[in-house]
Order: C-alpha cells, then sequence, then structure tokens
C-alpha cells in the first residue's frame, strides 16, 4: 500500500454483547476503594526523586513562601525547619508506584481511604475539628489541607 492510498474498509463492529444483573454483593467485594499516595514527610530527606521519577508530573515540592494562608492547620511557615511541603495532583496520579520504589527512605506509601473520617472519631469517641464530613475527597484533602496559594 502507498504512503497516499486510504484504506476505506471499515473495521467490523461487534453486536454480540449481552446484559446480565450483577450481584450486589459481589459488586461490593469486586470494586476496591481507590488508593492515595501519602508521604511521611516527617521522614523524609527531601532528595525529589519521586519528583524527578513521576510519568505524569503530579508530585510537586513547592516552597513554604508559596502559602498565603493557613486555616485549621499548623501554619509551617511558623517553623524555621520547614522549607517547604509536598503536593499530590490526585486526579493526574495513575497509581503507578514507581515514587514508592524510587525512595531510598521508604517515606511514601500507597493507602486506601475507606469511609468517613468523622465515623471513625465518633466512634472514638473523639471531637472532631470539623463540623461535615462526607468521606469524600475534595478540594480540602491532601497535603495542603487548608492552605491557599
Amino acid at each position: 500500500m502507498a504512503p497516499s492510498d486510504v484504506w476505506f474498509e471499515i473495521p467490523p463492529i461487534r453486536d454480540d454483547y449481552q446484559l446480565t444483573l450483577v450481584d450486589g454483593a459481589y459488586l461490593t467485594a469486586a470494586v476496591k476503594p481507590k488508593q492515595f499516595l501519602h508521604i511521611d514527610e516527617s521522614e523524609c530527606i527531601l532528595c525529589e526523586g519521586c519528583v524527578d521519577i513521576c510519568p505524569w508530573k503530579c508530585i510537586f515540592y513547592l516552597s513554604v513562601d508559596a502559602i498565603a494562608e493557613a486555616t485549621n492547620v499548623d501554619d509551617p511557615r511558623s517553623d524555621d525547619e520547614n522549607f517547604g511541603f509536598f503536593i499530590v495532583d490526585e486526579n493526574e496520579c495513575t497509581r503507578c508506584a514507581l515514587c514508592v520504589d524510587r525512595c531510598p527512605t521508604g517515606v511514601i506509601s500507597l493507602g486506601k481511604f475507606e469511609g468517613s473520617v468523622a465515623a471513625q472519631t465518633d466512634a472514638r469517641a473523639i471531637e472532631a475539628p470539623w463540623e461535615i464530613d462526607s468521606g469524600q475527597r475534595d478540594h480540602k484533602n491532601g497535603y495542603a489541607y487548608g492552605m491557599r496559594f
């Protein structure tokens, strides 16, 4: 076939799909909660190997100067030992775990977020510092919780 020729043949389209009901118990057991990346910044040696190896460029190390305001958390700017903090874009992260393998100190882990944190605090009779917690991940979750950039 020459480079200028056009391929006019359409590939076959399947029409043999069958829809069936799925048992709810099977679905509950088969669907696993999403894993989230966690970096224990207290043990991190700031080599930034995770930032370098990430194929999707979803891990960032930012200076504390990027923080304009901290609400309901300790302000990282108040401690002179804090030079920066990590931000993970959970929407871009594919959980490939290359950063976990690359970390020389083993402070990066993949974890699961199961259920409401408020429900867990109620079960332990701890007063939570928030009013509403649906258990869903949103823009307030992550390493920069309560901070404005």
